[in-house]
Parts: C-alpha cells; structure tokens; sequence
C-alpha cells in the first residue's frame, strides 16, 4: 500500500508541472518515507532501532535540504547555504545509519573491506577527477559554495563505500535489503546528476533531477516497512567469496578506472595526474592484498578442513584416522628396544541409557565430559582419540607396569560423578588393552605388529571386558579370538534363526502354593543351534540386546506366547483366569510401539489384556526416560499386568515400587534357595512380603525346588510358586499334557496336587 501510493505520488511529481503541487508531492514523499523509517523498525522489533532513526532523520533532512534549495540559489552571502546546511547534515545521519546496520554483521571479513576499497578507490579516482575537482575550479560564485559542490562527490564515495560493504557482508538478500540498496542507489543517481550539472556551475535545474530522491523516499520506506526488515540488522556474514561474475560487475569497472580517467587527464594540471598515478597505485597495491588474502584464505581453510577430517567435531580430540595414523607412526619411527606401545580401547557402560533417556543433547555433554577427563587425567604423551559415539581410545608408550597404572586411571576417571541436567549420574567404561613392543610382535619375533591389528585386539579385549561385568579393564591374549569369532559365529546364527523360524518357546507353570493348582506360566525363550545343540539364554540374549535384534525377538515372544495362551484357552487346556507371562527387555519399554503391538496381538487372536503379565527388570525402574515410563502407564492403562523380575538382587526400593504402575514383584531364585537354612533369607523374602502387601502386589517365588521350600513360602505368605517342584519349562504341547483340565479348575487343582 505504502508503494502504491507512493507510486501515484512519483507520477503526480512527473505529470503536474505546477510548483506547489510538486512541493507537496515531495513533501509527502518525504515525510511519509521518513515516517515508514520510524514505524517499521519498531512494528517489527529490528535492530538496532538507532540505526533506523539515524536514516530517519537524514530523510527529513534530505527534504528540507530539497525543498529549500530552489529558494536558496537566487540568495547571497549565507543565504545561499540554507540547503546545504540541511543536506551536509543528512549525508551524516545517512552514512551514520548505514554503519550501524553494517556494525551489526561485526569484524568485517578482510576480503570484503579490500574488494570495497577497490570499488571506492575507482570510484573516488571518478569522482574526484572528473565531478568535484572541475566543480571546485568554478571562479565565478563564492569559494564555499564551490567547496561544498566539490564536497557532494566526496560522500557519495563513502555511501559507495559503506554499500558495497553491506552487499559483501550479506549472505540473505531478502526483500527490505534489496529495497535499502535500490533506495541508496537512487540518491547516488540524483547526487550525480547534480554533480554532472555543478561541472557547468549551476545548482539546481529540472524538478525532474529531484525525482531519483522522491523515489529514494519511497524504497526505503517500504524497505523498513517489509518483514524482512529484520534480517537486515542481523549477522548473516558471508564466507570468502570468489570474484563471481556479480562481484566482477562491481570490480571490473573500478579496475577499469585509472586506465580510462587517463584520456581526460592528458591536459590537465599536475596535480590531476598525482591524484590519478596514485590512486593506480593504490589500486595496484589493493589488488596484490586480495591475492594474498585470496591465498591465505585457502591455506587456512585447507587446514580446517584438515582438522575436520582428522578431529572429532565434539570433543575437538582426534578421531580414528588420525589414530590410526598415529599409530603408524609410532611403529615406523620409534627406535626398537624394551619400550612397548599400548593401545587403550574404552567403551562408556550405560552410555545408551543416558542418550534414550534425556536425549542427544545429554549425550553429547556427557561425551565432552569424559573427554575432558581423559585428557586431564593421562600424560601429556599419551594420544587420546574419540573413535565412535560412545568408544575412546588411548595410545601410552611405556612399560606393562606404566600400562596397568594408565588402565586403572582410565577406569577411575571415567566413574566419577558427573552433573546431567541437574542430576548426579555415574557411568562405567569397559577397557580392553593390547601392545606390542617396538621391533617386535607380542611373541617376540622380528615382525612388528601393524596398528590395525593393535586395534583390533585392545577392541576384543574390551568386549572381554564387558562380557566379565563392565566397569573393568583386560588384557588381549590370544585366545580372545577365538572367543570374538564364536560371538560373531552365534550373532550370525541367531539372526538366521529369528528369519527361519527357528527359535520356540518353552513354558514353566506358576501356582498357587497351597493348593497346587495352576494359575500361570511363563514364556521362556529357547534356541536349539543345528550344530551347537540348545544355546544357553545367559550365552544369546546378551548378543542380542547389544546387537538390536532383541527388539525383533521380543516382538516375536510377545505374538507367539499370546497365541499359545489363545489356543489353550480355546481347546480348554487352561481356564479363563490363567495368565501367561512375557520377559520384555529394556530396550522393548523405550519403544513408544509397543502398546500397540500389544493391542495387535491381543485382538489378533482374542485374548483379554488382563491374562497378560510383563515382567521387567529392576533396572527399568530407575530408568530416568520418559518414554519408559509413558509406555508403562500406556501398558497398565491397557489392563496389561506389570511385575517386577527378579526382585531383591538389583535396585529393589519402595520408592520405585510406589512410582511405578506395577503389580507384583517376583522373588528371586537367590533368596528361595537358603529358605530352610538361612534365617537371613527368611527376613528378607518375609519384608517382600510385607512391602508388597501394603502396596497391594501379587508375589511369585522363583526357583522354587522343595516341599520344605514350598512350605516356609506358604508360612510367610507368599500365595504363588515356579520352579522345579512342578517342573521344567518345556513345550506347548506337553505342557497341555501335563496340565490339561478336561474338568475345568477343580481337575487343575486335582492335576497341580497330584
């Protein structure tokens, strides 16, 4: 709107040849740009807002200085400088204003300030010699009006200046800095019309020589008008620019300058060709800056680019490349002799759960944390280096004796107490070590050992290191590779078993422990391997939750475990009250899915949420995420029943107990065993009891494997058993062979007591 009528004001200034109609035009014009200068800023919260006054007041400035001028010329003595007094003002207040919006982008880059001095130079070298000298030479008006003719040309340099700078410095060229240029480009336009007139020795002229700043008016109105306004004060620097052909535009014609201002100078004076050879000079020496900027912006960018590509971006340490590099050199180059490279390979235990739970952001502190330890804590010789998301990996020279004293301070620095979001968080590192002495293999023998193969080993160790507990160092030998290639071997065979179909399901019976009689089983996951026989849980369950496939095997459990409980439902193998229970690993719970997986599955094969029990570990319970504890208040919501496996060996809390929605604690096998015998064990399983009476939770003993067992159990209160007094998990179908109910719940009583 404000252009358009702007716009409509242009062509009544250009149209009507009536002074005080054309007065009134410009008048508007200016007033209103002036005002849009003001309102704009402020309706769109830029800055800097001093900034935007300044250009304001240059605009009123600018109107007055226009205005009075036509009354001006035909005055003498002081008179005559009534519109300079207003426009020499305004130049200020401009170029005030424009460096304020360039102060905003900060240090200005070195090849931006030396391609802007080339343009100005050419520009003064033009300005100077061909507008402001001649207009300062005119003898016959008063030298100070003459003097301020010559002096026009001089600010229209620096406004070139200042724009050339700001068009360099500006990576986003939106709508208000485009009308910003177009605006100061239209006062150029008319101050060099009328410089090109002042050559003649005349003032003012045409009203059509006031149009280029009417218009001037109306762009930077709408400029600070537009919601882009905003991003005109904002730091958006550019990186270091070639000369494109845009940038050649400007150059080019500077460049050009000194070569063609010599055909005008030929006659003139001495002092015109000092001021031409000069500014050559100059131009010469400005060109020489920017091929050494030119070259030393690239030798400096080749070395960040280096330093990328050989460090970790977050820690700043040097990353697996680099290392191996290290590594290289240090076996190439370091004399032979007693002395022995160590290669340190850590991993961060529990690093995921902090990443799951309070996101990327923790995770990444938590990283420059430990970083920042490592490099506190080792010797200013050793290498350390960041070579995964959560893995680390030292490099020492030294003795065994220097190595085992670099291990245990890896391992105690690592389990320090660190601050994550407020909260006191203790993490492990597992390290594996492995070196070689310099000259020489492990064994001795002449071939030295290469750093992928150092590498390799200290990695092999420290999946040595958390399959003995985590939190702990160990040393390669040899024979760890035989045991990485049989993880290998097992991770292999255990993802063909999971897409053939190959895994089952074994199920053990809970009941009620003083009548005997069938209430529930549990779901047990079983691998037969075709050539290893039956593979141990405690062997492929850790490889799976630490190789992903946990997540799909578990889906498998939950879909086949509720069929099986469908099926015996329907051909009354079990009653309508017997209640299958599911392991669900950690990973599973982080995963917002599941619930709906569930639901899936239980409307699949028509099985009520209530006869389904989860069991969880302890560990869940502490686990800070938001999304686990989402999805049990999403499973519980469901009528889906939540117990806590394994009770008492891990983080076992009331607190936990109350602030979760569960439903009943398992006691485990540990605490079963010494019932009988150990008075201690009889306390503890009796405060089980107690807590979770008074929350109101079911309790099931594990391993339950005497009648001696069972009956201290019943006399303590706990109302459910599983073990081996009842038998061994097996199949489904010899699991509804031996507890077939062809008599409905009292037959299960009579079959459970048998």
């Amino acid at each position: 709107m404000f252009l358009a009528c702007g716009l409509a004001t242009a062509v009544l200034y250009s149209v009507v040849d009536s002074p005080l109609v054309t007065g009134l035009a410009f008048a508007v014009a200016g007033a209103g740009g002036a005002a849009a200068v003001v309102i704009g800023p402020r309706w769109h919260a830029a800055a800097p807002r001093w900034a935007w006054q300044s250009l304001a007041v240059a605009c009123l400035l600018f109107l007055g200085g226009a205005l009075v001028r036509p009354w001006a010329v035909d005055q003498e003595g002081p008179g005559a400088l009534a519109a300079d007094a207003f426009t020499v003002p305004g130049y200020l207040f401009m170029l005030l204003g424009l460096a304020g919006l360039l102060h905003t982008r900060g240090r200005l880059p070195l090849h931006a300030v030396i391609d802007g001095l080339i343009v100005c130079t050419g520009a003064a070298l033009s300005s100077l010699l061909l507008l402001a000298v001649p207009a300062g030479r005119i003898a016959d008006r008063p030298v100070l009006v003459s003097a301020l003719a010559a002096v026009y040309p001089i600010f229209d340099v620096v406004l070139v200046l200042v724009l050339v700078s700001l068009a360099f410095t500006t990576a986003v060229r939106r709508p208000s800095y485009l009308l910003l240029v177009a605006s100061m480009s239209f006062l150029l336009i008319g101050d060099v019309l009328y410089a090109i007139i002042g050559v003649f020795g005349q003032l003012t002229g045409s009203r059509l020589l006031d149009l280029p700043f009417l218009l001037g008016f109306l762009l930077i109105g709408a400029a600070a008008l537009h919601p882009s306004v905003v991003d005109v004060g904002r730091a958006a620097r550019l990186p270091v620019q070639a000369w494109s052909w845009q940038r050649l535009l400007l150059i080019g014609p500077a460049l050009a300058a000194p070569f063609l201002l010599t055909i005008f100078v030929s006659g003139r004076s001495a002092a015109d060709r000092l001021v031409l050879g000069v500014g050559g000079a100059a131009m010469v020496a400005l060109l020489m800056m920017r091929a050494v900027s030119a070259v030393q912006g690239y030798a400096a960018a080749q070395r960040r680019y280096e330093h990328r590509a050989t460090h970790d971006p977050l820690t700043g340490l040097p990353n697996r490349l680099m290392l191996a590099a290290e590594v290289r050199r240090l076996l190439t180059t370091t004399t032979a002799g007693e002395t022995w490279i160590w290669v340190f390979f850590l991993d961060l235990d529990g690093f995921k759960l902090v990443n799951d739970s309070w996101g990327h952001h923790a995770g990444d502190q938590l990283i420059a944390e430990v970083a920042g330890r490592l490099r506190a804590a080792l010797p200013p010789s050793a290498t350390v280096a960041r070579v995964g998301g959560d893995e680390f990996v030292v490099v020492h020279l030294g003795d065994q004796t220097e190595a085992i004293a670099v291990a245990d301070r890896i391992i105690d620095c690592v389990n320090e107490p660190l601050q994550i979001r407020q909260v006191e968080a203790v993490i492990t590192a597992s390290v594996g070590v492995a070196g070689t002495r310099l000259g020489a293999d492990a064994s001795g023998d002449p071939a030295p050992a290469t750093a992928d193969a150092l590498l390799r080993d200290a990695d092999t160790a420290m999946y040595q290191a958390k399959s003995d507990g985590r939190g702990r160092w160990v040393m390669f030998d040899a024979s760890m590779h035989e045991r990485v290639r049989e993880r290998v071997e097992i991770e292999q065979a255990l993802r063909t078993a999971l897409s053939s179909d190959d895994l089952r399901l074994a199920y053990q019976p809970i009941v009620d422990l003083e009548s005997g009689r069938l209430i529930g089983a549990e779901a047990l996951l079983r691998w037969e391997h075709p050539e290893r026989g039956p593979v141990s849980p405690a062997m492929f369950i850790p490889i799976a939750e630490d190789t992903g496939l946990i997540g799909p095997i578990g889906r498998w459990v939950l879909d086949r475990a509720i069929r099986q409980l469908a099926d015996w439902r329907t051909d009354g193998t079990v009653g309508v009250e017997f209640w299958m229970s599911i392991n669900v690993s950690p990973r599973q719970l982080r995963d917002p899915g599941l619930g709906r997986a569930l639901d899936d599955a239980l409307a699949r094969y028509r099985v009520p949420a209530a006869v389904v029990v989860l069991e969880i570990t302890e560990s869940v319970m502490i686990d800070p995420s938001s999304v686990t504890g989402q999805v049990l208040a999403d499973l519980r919501a469901r009528g889906i029943r939540i117990v806590v496996d394994d009770f008492g060996t891990g983080f076992s809390a009331l607190g936990y107990l109350r602030s979760h929605p569960v439903t009943g604690v398992k006691v485990d096998r540990a605490f079963v065993a010494g019932l009988g015998s150990s008075a201690k064990d009889e306390e503890i399983v009796r405060a089980v009891v107690a807590m979770s009476s008074a929350l109101h939770l079911t309790v099931v003993a594990e391993g339950v494997e005497t009648t001696l067992q069972q009956g201290v159990l019943a006399v303590l209160g706990v109302v459910f058993g599983q073990g081996r007094l009842w038998g061994e998990p097996v199949g489904p179908v010899e699991f509804a062979k031996r507890w077939s109910d062809p008599y409905g719940d009292q037959g299960q009583e009579r079959a459970g007591s048998s």
